[in-house]
């Protein structure tokens, strides 16, 4: 920690800024300052860090309220973080979200677009003037096959800062009884 700096009472571990981003803008549209909560949102630059942030952040550390926000496909890096820092052991989902952790079921802009749907997406997709640049990436080979919700989800990746706005955006655009699953209760672990 920096000298003089306050520790945080609950630490969400992320993967990336585009879930941090996402979470801090639904606290906001909540009502929540995070940081007058001493909540911090932490971007860990990818799954397979999380050892070195429950060292940290864990039991073994600070010993924080600690929460966590993954992708299906690093799973399995956030049970075994999880079992390293002491927190159990032969970790289901479940337990997994006994701690407080939970699993999107792709990824975050998955669950985003599900919840809104492809019309919705399609529309704020062309708020952003960038609905011919979504058109001209369907005609791609690779994409022509794929379900429009892929598609969205992968051209919302495909640019750098694309993600971390839409990130943004595709949560402001959410009626709040809409509100993802892992992101409503990910929020609500460290309340």
């Amino acid at each position: 920690m920096v000298p003089g700096a306050v520790a945080p009472r609950g630490v969400v571990l992320v993967e990336g800024i585009s879930d941090q981003v996402a979470l801090q803008t639904l606290a906001g549209r909540r009502g929540r300052d995070l940081d007058a909560e001493g909540i911090s949102v932490v971007p860990m630059g990818g799954a397979q860090a999380i050892g070195g942030f429950l060292d940290r952040f864990g039991p073994r550390g600070l010993d924080v309220r600690l929460a966590g926000l993954c992708d299906a496909g690093e799973e399995v890096d956030f049970q075994r973080g999880l079992e390293r820092a002491g927190l159990g052991s032969d970790l289901t989902r479940a337990d997994m979200e006994q701690l407080g952790f939970y699993v999107c079921v792709a990824d975050l802009e998955d669950e985003l677009i599900r919840a809104l749907g492809t019309t919705a997406v399609q529309q704020l997709v062309d708020s952003q003037g960038e609905l011919g640049s979504f058109h001209t990436f369907q005609k791609q080979p690779a994409q022509r096959a794929r379900p429009l919700a892929a598609q969205l989800r992968r051209f919302i990746g495909t640019r750098s800062g694309r993600k971390i706005r839409y990130g943004r955006l595709l949560v402001e655009a959410l009626d709040p009884a809409d509100v993802p699953r892992p992101l409503d209760l990910v929020l609500a672990s460290v309340s």
